[in-house]
C-alpha cells in the first residue's frame, strides 16, 4: 500500500469536511491534535527516508498548467525529491529535544482556551448627558445601530442591550451572557462573581459601555449608579479584577479610556512584584482611546463606533469605506444593510467580504507581531482572536478622526498597512455589485479576484525568495485559501514549493497556523490532492520531532 493512501485509511473514520472547519475553531483543532497521534507512527517511518517517489515532487516543482487540470495518478511524473544536496542538512538542522525546546515550542499551541462567560455593562443613563461631557450637534447617537431617542428611554436601553448580546453571539454562541443595565457597584459585583463561577478556568469577557457617565478617574476608577440614580458610583479597576480574576478580557469603550489600561498595568507590575505575575499574563483589555482623548462625535460614526467595529465589523468597515470610495456618489448606503448572503457561507457577496477580511487582518498581524503574541491573541481563543482582528479595523477607522484605541498587551500601529489597500480594492469590487445584487435575487455573484492575485504574489515570491529575505506576507492567505475548492490545489502546490526550501520554511508555515487545515485535508480522497499533501506532511513530521 502506498503511503499517501495507508495515511488516508488511518484517517478514514472521520467524515468531517474542510469546509465546516471554520476558521481556527478550537473544538477542530482538539480533535485535530489527537488524530495526529494516530498518523506519528506511519508517517514518521516514511519522513525518515532520504527520499519519497509520487507525484508529489513533480507537482510542487510543475508549472502553472498543472494547477487548473485534473490528472490521472498513473500520468503524473514519477519524480524524486527530497534527495537535493540542502536536504542533507536537514537532520542537523532540526532539534531532537523534547517538543517544549527549539523550533517546535514556537508553533505548538500550549494552552488552548475558551471564552466561557460574557459579561455585558451599559451605563447610558439615556437622555442624561455626563457632566463632563459637552456635546456637538449634530451629534453621534447610535448605540449598536440603534437610535435611543426613536423610543422611550427604558425600552431603548433594553433593546440596546439584546442587540450587543447578539451581536457578540455571531462571534462565540456557546458563551454564557449576561447583561447589567445601568448597575449599581453591588449588581456589577454579582454579576462578576456569577460569570467567574460559571467559567471556572475558562476565559470571562467583561465588556463596558460608559457612555452615560462621566469619565474614568486617574486612579483608573470607571462610574456606575447608586440606587436611585442620583450619584455616580466609582468602582476601582482594582476591585474589578479581584472579581473576575483570571483569565479575562476587558473592553471599555468610553472616553479616556487608556486611564483605565494605565491603573490596570500599574496593578499588574505591583501584583508582579509581590508574586509570580502570572495573572498579568492571562489578562487582555482594549480599549477605545488613550488616557486624553475623547471619542468621536461626529455624526459619521456612531456613538459606540469602537464597539461597533469589535462585533460588526463589515457593516462599520463598508460605511467608512463607502464616504471615501469613488462609489459614494452612487450607492445608496441603506444597501449596506441588505448585503445577500451569510458570513459562514463564503459563495456569497457577505460571506466573501468577512472571509477577505478575516484573510486581511490575520496578515497584518501575522506580518508586524512576535509570532508568540500572534499565537496567543489569534490563536488561542476564538472569540479574542475575532476581538482582536477587528481591533485592527478600529484603529483604523478611529484614527482617522483623531482617536487611538489602545490594547494590553500593546501593538504596534497597523492602521496605515498596505493590505488595508487590497482590502478597499476588495470591498470596493464587492460593493459595485450590490445594487444589482439586491434588486436581482438571481443575479450570479462574481467573486473578487483577491485571493487569485494574492497567490500570484506569493508566487512571485518563491521564485525569487529565499530564507535571507523577507518572508513571504501572504502565508496566512494561503491557509485561509485552503479552504476553498476552486483554490485549494494551487495553493498546497504553492505551499509545497516554500515548504520545500528547508526548515525555516516549515517553522514559518507552522507558526501561522497551518497544521490543522493540512491534517484535515489528510482525509481527502481526490488523488491530486493527496500526492501533494503527502509531501507536506512529511515536511512538517521532519521538523517536529
Amino acid at each position: 500500500m502506498a503511503l499517501g493512501d495507508l495515511m488516508a485509511s488511518r484517517l478514514s473514520q472521520s467524515s468531517a469536511a474542510l469546509d465546516e472547519f471554520g476558521n481556527h475553531h478550537e473544538d477542530e483543532a482538539e480533535r485535530s491534535s489527537n488524530n495526529v497521534r494516530d498518523l506519528d507512527t506511519t508517517a514518521t517511518a516514511s519522513s525518515s527516508s532520504s527520499y519519497v517517489v509520487g507525484g508529489g515532487g513533480g507537482v510542487v516543482g510543475g508549472d502553472n498548467n498543472a494547477m487548473t487540470t485534473t490528472t490521472s495518478m498513473a500520468y503524473l511524473p514519477q519524480t524524486i525529491v527530497l534527495c537535493e544536496l540542502r536536504h542533507d542538512g536537514f537532520e542537523d538542522c532540526v532539534p531532537s529535544g523534547p517538543s517544549d525546546t527549539g523550533l517546535v515550542s514556537k508553533w505548538r499551541p500550549r494552552d488552548r482556551m475558551k471564552t466561557g462567560c460574557v459579561a455585558l455593562v451599559l451605563c447610558l443613563n439615556i437622555s442624561v448627558d455626563p457632566p463632563d461631557v459637552i456635546k456637538i450637534s449634530p451629534c453621534a447617537r447610535m448605540e449598536c445601530w440603534v437610535d435611543p431617542f426613536s423610543m422611550a428611554p427604558q425600552k431603548a436601553l433594553e433593546t440596546i442591550g439584546r442587540t450587543l448580546n447578539q451581536q457578540y453571539e455571531r462571534w462565540q454562541p456557546r458563551a454564557k451572557y449576561k447583561i447589567s443595565l445601568d448597575p449599581t457597584v453591588d449588581e456589577v459585583k454579582k454579576l462578576c462573581t456569577t460569570c467567574r463561577k460559571y467559567a471556572k478556568s475558562e476565559r470571562v469577557l467583561f465588556h463596558y459601555n460608559g457612555h452615560g457617565v462621566p469619565k474614568p478617574t486617574a486612579n483608573g476608577e470607571i462610574w456606575l449608579f447608586n440606587k436611585s440614580y442620583t450619584q455616580y458610583i466609582p468602582l476601582p479597576i482594582s476591585d474589578l479584577d479581584s472579581w473576575l480574576k483570571t483569565p479575562s478580557i476587558y473592553v471599555f469603550d468610553c472616553s479616556a479610556a487608556g486611564m483605565i489600561v494605565n491603573a490596570f498595568i500599574e496593578l499588574q507590575d505591583w501584583t508582579a512584584s509581590g508574586s509570580s505575575g502570572t495573572s498579568a499574563r492571562d489578562c487582555i483589555l482594549l480599549a477605545a482611546c488613550e488616557a486624553h482623548e475623547t471619542l468621536p462625535q461626529s455624526a459619521e460614526f456612531p456613538a459606540d463606533v469602537f464597539t461597533s467595529c469589535l462585533t460588526t465589523p463589515i457593516k462599520m468597515a463598508l460605511r467608512w469605506f463607502c464616504t471615501r470610495s469613488l462609489l459614494r456618489e452612487s450607492l445608496d448606503y441603506s444597501l449596506i444593510d441588505r448585503i445577500p448572503g451569510r458570513q459562514t457561507d463564503r459563495k456569497t457577496l457577505l460571506g466573501e467580504l468577512n472571509w477577505i477580511f478575516t484573510a486581511v487582518t490575520d496578515t497584518i498581524a501575522w506580518n508586524v507581531l512576535p509570532h508568540e503574541l500572534f499565537q496567543r491573541l489569534f490563536r488561542q481563543d476564538l472569540l479574542v482572536a475575532s476581538l482582536f482582528r477587528n481591533f485592527l479595523l478600529a484603529e483604523r477607522i478611529m484614527r482617522s478622526a483623531n482617536c487611538s484605541p489602545v490594547s494590553y498587551p500593546m501593538l504596534p500601529p497597523t492602521h496605515q498597512h498596505h493590505m488595508w489597500d487590497a482590502w478597499d480594492m476588495a470591498a470596493e469590487i464587492c460593493l459595485s455589485q450590490l445594487p444589482i445584487l439586491v434588486e436581482d435575487p438571481n443575479a450570479e455573484f462574481q467573486p473578487s479576484p483577491f485571493f487569485t492575485e494574492q497567490l500570484t504574489a506569493f508566487e512571485v515570491w518563491l521564485d525569487h525568495g529565499s530564507k535571507d529575505k523577507k518572508p513571504p506576507e501572504q502565508l496566512p492567505i494561503v491557509l485561509q485559501v485552503l479552504l476553498s475548492q476552486c483554490h485549494r490545489f494551487r495553493a498546497l502546490v504553492l505551499l509545497g514549493r516554500f515548504l520545500d526550501m528547508g526548515p525555516w520554511a516549515v517553522d514559518l508555515a507552522l507558526s501561522v497556523g497551518i497544521f490543522p487545515y493540512v491534517l484535515k485535508l489528510l482525509q481527502t480522497t481526490t488523488p491530486e490532492l493527496r500526492q501533494i499533501l503527502v509531501f507536506i506532511w512529511t515536511k512538517i513530521l521532519a521538523l517536529d520531532k
